[in-house]
């Protein structure tokens, strides 16, 4: 739980989920649940989607038909965000999991499985989104209110394509995604903004390493810590070593050891085979507590064969030698990009489940020298950071002030062709590790349009295939009223996301005066635009002049260069070198007309790799609906199914107990024989019916099952009522006879309302004793005479009749005056004082009033309340 005295959401507006990105091989965990609202941080959920003929089935439904319905469970897609189907990857990993990868859209991976008894194919986008829906599902059903907001967090490693992916995704499930958030820099904000120890802004800040081994990454992160701050300095990742690649030898040694041993190919069999990998992902586990062999066992394997093996600590650690070697690679990059050394860490901070094994653990200890921290939970920091974050920006929540800044793990470059293509521009526009969100202001001087292409500096450090990450076409440009060249600003910006655009592009005009007015008032609609463009521009260019955001070097040289010869070759002839003519028709002191700068936006289109269209995306969002309603509605169906079901378990093991003595021995034997017929025909005939064939059945059951069960409960409940009743007659007899007895206590009641007193109490006591001797002439098998609510009915109304006059409370008594001890004016004060009805009063005399002259004034009387 977190700390209530993190928030105040005295404020609670739309409340959101809180959405970890879901790792495969997780599992569903409980909400994070604080008043008045919800954070919801998803961890450990299975990212298994499996479709049926009816519906489909999510998270850990889905990952127990992995083994009976393995042609259309999808499980282990991280790695296809945003790929292309042929791409090297999807290649390598089709051969790792049972169902069918196939390209759609244009070239996009896709799977193809059979649902509802037809053969589809769903994009990764589609499946990512049906997870999303399911944890959304989720969370309103929990804290019962609609869901909108969510954050998401991504591998550091992931690219633009890919974080668009997912984006794509959220959309789909309907879920406005505020960020996305790098898995490391998440664990890094819940580390730090708990800690109240850290360093102060005039302070060294604290770093801290933190270490993140999931089922298929492996991610470091090097981040400072200043009181309410968190930079983040470097990142490093190997994205192809995480605890499946562990799983993965363990299932090479048994699969050769298996056909030595057995002579099976478990290969050969994909059932076979997952039933392997599920049980070598468990014994992993178990090594990591404890170093002793530890046995192997699947029944009926293969061929009905059982297979048994062992394994222990040592021999594990032998199999995954080169595995834990590569652990050490990202560390010694992350040390490197920062410029840190060992001793600068203070501490290094492990989270996920890969780093559970111990030989993992022990490599990183070694390397920093130090032994690893485990204060956070290694499931849930990334998801408790992602509720932080979420936490941070909705309006529903005050949180305690912590800035988070970010850095990019690929340098990026923008290229563009100069005119007449005869050369081509390019410049490094982010370098690795450039702190994000940041944006860029770059000056153009074109004649025409213009396309600027973004892309990853480095192909190589990439876990992509494609450097490329979009082009931006640059419209509406020409040349000026004069022939010169165009000056254009163009922002170049990476956003919270780690997502690289153009956002915009401004034509600069340089205008007299009076043109620049006429100018403004053309459209009031293109001054507001116009407006936002000069506020957007300046800011940029005040970053600029601090030297944040200026770009050094070779593409400001190569632009101004442009310009500043184009203003030699005007300027060479000035105004004191031309002929006397020139001279001859000017006033002697002629001033230069003012100009004024006018910005003016210019559209821009973007193109960029391996995006979804909106077409797909409303088509998808449309499918996820329909999928949806289907879903419910098959849920619909079951419950109906269950319903019956559970009526006739009921109902059976009633008629052999309580219930038996309330129903006649006929219709005993037919309601046994409807429970028989409706049982049969569930496990026949009804094993798949539309949902009002079973509430019509359930409905028939429910004929003769409520008959007999209200008798039950009438038998349980009447018994008490009566004697409720009857005791409370006697307690108003007893009342009626104390007053006639002249007792103290009721001396003070009217005798009238006495005397209906015992009217009411009379006629109670002969409908009581009507109503039972009736009752007991009836048979447990027939319906009651009277029933508990009229019985409960007839107590409240004698309650009401007599309870006030019974209880009503003698008058109030005043107590007698001590003459004796009242004071006496001409002895002790100008003013008398008495007692009367427990007030002190106080008269003033009128010879004080003559004295000070106030004959007219009225005398004043003063008093005090006693307790």
């Amino acid at each position: 739980m977190l700390p209530e005295s993190l928030f105040d959401n005295s404020n609670p507006m739309n409340l959101g989920i809180l959405l970890e990105y879901v790792h495969a091989n997780r599992e569903e965990k409980n909400p994070l649940m604080m008043d008045g609202g919800v954070t919801w941080p998803v961890s450990r959920f299975r990212a298994v989607v499996s479709f049926g003929s009816k519906n489909r089935s999510i998270g850990n439904e889905a990952k127990n038909q992995l083994i009976t319905n393995s042609k259309n469970t999808v499980f282990n897609f991280k790695r296809f965000y945003g790929r292309p189907f042929d791409d090297i990857i999807v290649q390598s990993e089709r051969a790792n999991v049972p169902y069918d990868l196939v390209p759609i859209n244009d070239g996009r991976v896709g799977a193809k499985v059979m649902y509802l008894d037809k053969e589809h194919q769903f994009s990764i986008e589609q499946l990512t989104a049906m997870l999303l829906t399911k944890l959304k599902d989720t969370a309103e059903a929990n804290i019962q209110k609609k869901v909108v907001d969510c954050v998401i967090s991504v591998p550091t490693f992931f690219t633009d394509a890919e974080r668009r992916c997912v984006l794509d995704a959220a959309q789909i499930a309907g879920l406005h995604c505020l960020r996305l958030m790098n898995d490391t820099s998440a664990v890094a904000l819940h580390y730090g903004i708990y800690k109240e120890d850290l360093p102060s802004p005039n302070e060294k800040p604290k770093v801290v390493i933190f270490v993140d081994m999931g089922h298929s990454a492996f991610q470091v992160s090097a981040c400072a810590f200043k009181k309410g701050k968190l930079k983040v300095l470097a990142t490093a990742f190997d994205p192809h070593l995480g605890g499946r690649d562990f799983d993965q030898r363990l299932v090479e040694y048994f699969c050769t050891e298996f056909n030595a041993k057995y002579k099976l190919d478990v290969r050969s069999q994909v059932r076979a085979l997952l039933r392997l990998q599920q049980e070598c992902a468990k014994l992993k586990k178990l090594m990591s507590s404890s170093s002793m062999d530890i046995p192997l066992n699947i029944e009926c394997l293969f061929d009905d064969k059982d297979v048994s093996g062992k394994m222990n600590r040592s021999h594990f650690e032998e199999l995954c030698t080169d595995l834990i070697e590569r652990v050490t690679i990202p560390l010694v990059t992350v040390m490197e990009q920062a410029q840190l050394q060992v001793q600068n860490v203070s501490a290094v901070e492990i989270v996920g489940g890969g780093t559970r094994i111990p030989a993992v653990r022990a490599k990183i200890a070694k390397f920093f020298g130090k032994d690893v921290s485990t204060t956070l939970n290694a499931d849930e920091a990334v998801a408790r950071g992602c509720a932080l974050q979420c936490a941070m920006l909705s309006p529903a929540f005050k949180v305690r002030e912590f800035s988070i800044t970010d850095v990019t793990p690929f340098p990026i470059s923008l290229s563009w062709s100069t005119e007449g293509d005869e050369l081509k521009g390019c410049h490094e526009v982010f370098g690795k590790n450039h702190a994000i969100p940041f944006s860029k202001m770059i000056t153009f001087f074109r004649e025409n349009p213009f396309v600027l292409e973004v892309s990853y500096s480095d192909p190589s450090s990439l876990p992509y295939p494609e450097p490329k990450i979009g082009e931006f076409a640059v419209l509406n440009v020409s040349t000026q009223d004069d022939g010169e060249r165009s000056k254009v600003k163009v922002k170049v910006h990476i956003n919270a996301n780690g997502i690289v655009s153009v956002s915009s592009a401004a034509l600069v005009q340089k205008l007299k005066e009076e043109d620049y007015k006429a100018c403004r008032a053309e459209s009031l609609e293109e001054e507001a635009i116009t407006q936002q463009a000069i506020d957007e521009l300046d800011v940029q260019d005040k970053t600029q002049e601090k030297g944040d955001s200026q770009l050094s070097g070779d593409i400001e040289k190569h632009l101004e260069q442009e310009s500043l010869l184009e203003e030699k070759g005007h300027s060479q002839t000035s105004p004191q070198s031309l002929n006397g003519e020139w001279k001859a028709h000017q006033p002697p002191d002629a001033k230069k007309p003012k100009m004024k700068t006018m910005h003016v936006g210019l559209p821009v289109k973007a193109k960029l790799m391996q995006q979804l269209g909106k077409e797909y995306l409303n088509t998808y969002a449309q499918m996820e609906c329909e999928m949806i309603l289907q879903d419910q509605h098959e849920k619909e169906r079951n419950n109906a199914k269950n319903a019956v079901e559970e009526h006739v378990y009921y109902y059976r093991h009633k008629l052999e107990g309580p219930f038996r003595k309330f129903l006649s021995a006929v219709d005993q034997d037919k309601f046994s024989q409807l429970l028989t017929l409706t049982e049969d025909w569930l496990y026949d005939e009804g094993e798949d019916q539309d949902k009002q064939v079973y509430v019509d059945k359930l409905a028939e059951i429910q004929k003769l099952g409520t008959s007999v069960q209200e008798r039950y409960e009438e038998a349980e409940q009447r018994p008490k009522l009566f004697e409720e009743l009857t005791s409370k007659t006697q307690t108003y007899v007893k009342i009626i006879e104390d007053y006639r007895n002249g007792d103290d206590n009721y001396t003070h009641i009217d005798s009238r309302d006495m005397e209906k007193v015992s009217k009411y109490v009379k006629e109670t006591q002969e409908w009581l004793a009507s109503i039972k001797n009736t009752q007991d002439q009836f048979s447990h098998d027939q319906d009651p005479v009277v029933r508990s609510s009229e019985i409960h009915a007839k107590l409240q109304e004698l309650e009401r009749a007599c309870e006030p006059v019974v209880t009503k409370p003698k008058p109030r008594v005043e107590s007698p005056v001590d003459e004796s001890k009242q004071m006496k004016p001409e002895e002790d004060s100008p003013g008398q004082t008495t007692w009367e009805n427990g007030t002190f009063s106080t008269e003033v005399e009128d010879v004080t009033l003559k004295q000070e002259g106030l004959q007219n004034i009225e005398k004043p009387n003063l008093s005090m309340e006693l307790d």
